[in-house]
């Protein structure tokens, strides 16, 4: 007989939505790699899942679980980021229907200058999020930066780093597939929002695909000269990154944070799928995991040529495998679980 869970989401998976899509792709992994089941939970009603705040004491008691996996975005949960109930809920559904609670953390708090909200929201948020890494066995973050955050708040708690994954995609790839590309071909992809700020940055030549977000009027008219894939599937999306062989991403809106913290972007594990070299308005620190470094970071000031490109995509493509693929997220819940 195969385990069951529960994962606790903001919004059930198919609305191509970030978290949604990253849970969807780790039920799957669960599934048919680990033989373990998952029942949704979402937030938003919809989507054809449980809706949190609906789920009755019967209903849990019904449903034993062998762990509850909480996608934790504060924003996710309350509309000013302060889902202060969380806790208290979760408590009460691990003494329901059993089970070690596995938290991951797309975000932990937000932060801001004094004139924006976050700034005098963030001790509540903080608190909120060590409540919740304190009750749970085992907590998932993105980035080491991310795990030393968590720590400070909570420094008895087990954590684990495994970058997002991608959710364009994870095609299987040979050298010769990632050596044969046009150098000149670039990719633009993810929301709608990032989509927006990649292209009022790029000044790269060559031919452009913008893949990916709402089709917008303001950016059709901005990418005339461009391929526009907005609203696309994710089988077309990957057709579309197997043949470029770089990929623009104007990820961050403040200059101070570390470049690592890149490893919780969709599109950044997007483009290492897929053997693309990512490449960011400026170069900025090293991206590693566990020491084990990726090549770059890359700006168009030490954008590799033509030469070097498809050793050093391949090196980008062999490190995702290793350390953010859904085979290796699944695993590392499936041991989570069990341990």
């Amino acid at each position: 007989m195969s385990a069951a869970i529960f994962q606790i989401v903001p919004r059930a998976p198919g609305s191509r939505e970030g978290v949604g899509d990253y849970a969807r792709l780790l039920a799957t992994g669960l599934e048919r790699n680990h033989g373990i089941k998952t029942t949704f939970v979402s937030a938003t009603p919809g989507g054809g899942s449980w809706t949190l705040s609906a789920v009755s004491n019967e209903q849990w008691r019904a449903h034993p679980a062998k762990a509850i996996v909480l996608h934790y975005v504060n924003y996710g949960y309350h509309a000013r980021g302060l889902p202060l109930s969380l806790p208290r809920q979760l408590r009460r559904i691990r003494q329901l229907c059993g089970g070690r609670l596995i938290t991951i953390f797309h975000e932990l708090y937000a932060a801001g200058s004094w004139r924006q909200s976050a700034f005098w929201l963030q001790p509540l948020q903080k608190r909120i999020a060590r409540a919740l890494a304190e009750q749970s066995g085992v907590c998932i973050v993105s980035s080491a930066l991310l795990a030393e955050q968590l720590k400070q708040l909570a420094p008895t708690v087990r954590v684990i780093v495994r970058p997002v994954v991608s959710t364009f995609g994870e095609p299987k790839l040979t050298a010769e597939q990632i050596a044969n590309r046009d150098p000149p071909r670039w990719a633009i992809c993810g929301g709608t929002e990032l989509i927006q700020r990649s292209l009022h940055s790029f000044t790269g030549t060559g031919e452009l695909f913008v893949v990916g977000g709402a089709d917008r009027p303001e950016i059709r008219h901005r990418v005339a000269q461009a391929h526009y894939l907005p609203n696309v599937e994710t089988a077309a999306a990957s057709a579309v990154l197997r043949t470029c062989a770089f990929g623009w991403i104007d990820y961050f809106e403040r200059a101070d944070v570390p470049t690592e913290a890149i490893l919780k972007s969709t599109t950044f594990a997007a483009y290492c799928a897929h053997g693309v070299v990512p490449v960011l308005p400026h170069a900025g620190s090293r991206i590693a995991l566990d020491d084990e470094a990726l090549p770059g970071p890359f700006s168009l000031e030490n954008l590799p040529p033509d030469s070097a490109r498809p050793a050093i995509a391949q090196s980008i493509y062999e490190w995702y495998g290793r350390n953010a693929s859904s085979p290796r997220l699944a695993a590392t819940i499936a041991g989570a679980i069990e341990s």
